[in-house]
């Protein structure tokens, strides 16, 4: 990696403004659901305090408008991360103004703080300079860990770095490194594996790996578009029509060039999409009034047969809709095949980061990243405004 990482810099006796991704899913009542985001800062803020720096923190969390939103304050996050982390963690009243600056100007070597939710101000998200000149006047040095967002060119990310350099933490010095193996370097046989609703948000993706992998497979209802692209009938289950066509330019590519494609060759059907409906397996093509909602189990045969002898593996969406026990099978199954393998197995961000969690499968994946649309839109082949501000070496 060509960037400047924390491990280049000396951070003994400085203050360290850190953008973290803290915008982890919370119920009604602020208790945190998910606590994946809030461990994948942990090795950096520990590397800063272990050198004797001092660290200030900063994230968003949900969506305010610019508005402050007592339901959506950063506290609940303060007390999570003091206990991952077993030290003490001090929580500002505010991101911004002369109350936040005396307290950061108190700090001493080893403390760590953590700002208010950025995004109770337009200036976050508007990328103001004001408000990014304000954020940088809190640091001495500026850290991205914050891969999830690093697609965003709000003032947290890219508009301090007009007033501070920038610098990789530990979690975006390892996203970058997975990522950029696979669109660069990976180990053959390179395989895909892609879910989730929309043939749409992955066409870029999968196009720019057609130069690297050696086979696709595709579940989740993604693979309904690309059964209606092949003639086949697909029932009530969710299809983009208007990506029937691409789905064939997709599978002509792939022919084209050698690359293999595997759909799903039974499913798991149901009357409708709820936890209370009437569900059977339906092999090859999908009758009228059932919609797909897992792969079946020849099909996940087939997929894990596939990926035996992968030495590299992305996946990227769920197999089916998860969420919903009764329709999980598929996605678990893929899960677990995929943590088996004595492979390099990266798991790309959102919905899939989710799965691997539920099913306690994250921490044997090689690496699962943090970043849902930035994932993706690094692996369509798009320079990041975060990753782009950050100093090269």
């Amino acid at each position: 990696m060509n960037k400047l990482t924390l491990q280049d810099v000396g951070v003994k006796g400085k203050r360290v403004l850190m953008r973290v991704d803290y915008n982890v899913p919370m119920d009604d009542k602020g208790t945190i659901l998910d606590d994946q985001r809030i461990k994948a800062s942990l090795p950096s803020i520990k590397y800063i305090l272990d050198n004797g720096g001092k660290v200030v923190l900063m994230s968003h969390l949900g969506r305010p408008e610019g508005q402050k939103d007592d339901r959506l304050k950063m506290e609940p996050i303060s007390v999570r991360l003091e206990k991952l982390l077993g030290r003490p963690v001090k929580q500002l009243p505010d991101c911004i103004g002369s109350e936040v600056e005396k307290a950061v100007s108190k700090l001493k070597d080893g403390e760590c703080v953590l700002l208010e939710n950025l995004r109770f101000y337009p200036g976050e998200e508007g990328n103001d300079d004001d408000f990014s000149r304000k954020l940088a006047y809190l640091g001495n040095v500026y850290v991205n860990d914050a891969f999830s967002v690093s697609h965003r060119s709000h003032a947290s990310v890219v508009g301090v770095t007009r007033y501070l350099r920038g610098i990789a933490g530990l979690q975006m010095k390892k996203e970058i490194e997975y990522l950029s193996r696979l669109l660069k370097d990976p180990e053959q046989p390179f395989w895909a594996v892609f879910g989730g609703a929309k043939v749409s948000d992955k066409i870029t993706i999968i196009q720019n790996l057609f130069a690297a992998v050696k086979g696709m497979i595709v579940g989740g209802a993604m693979a309904y578009t690309f059964m209606r692209a092949k003639g086949m009938a697909t029932g009530n289950s969710k299809v983009e029509v208007e990506k029937i066509e691409l789905a064939k330019t997709i599978l002509a590519q792939a022919e084209a060039q050698k690359i293999e494609i595997v759909l799903p060759v039974d499913h798991l059907v149901a009357d409708k999409v709820e936890a209370k409906a009437r569900i059977r397996i339906e092999a090859g093509e999908i009758p009228e009034g059932w919609a797909g909602v897992d792969i079946g189990p020849k099909s996940i045969q087939l997929f894990t047969e596939k990926l035996q002898k992968a030495k590299t593996v992305i996946w990227n969406g769920p197999m089916g809709i998860f969420e919903i026990d009764k329709f999980a099978a598929g996605t678990q199954r893929i899960a677990l095949a995929l943590s088996n393998l004595k492979a390099t197995t990266v798991v790309g961000g959102g919905e899939t980061a989710a799965a691997a969690s539920k099913f306690g499968l994250s921490e044997k994946m090689t690496h699962v990243s943090t970043g849902g649309g930035a994932s993706l839109e690094f692996l369509e082949g798009k320079e990041l405004p975060g990753v782009q501000v950050l100093a090269n070496r």
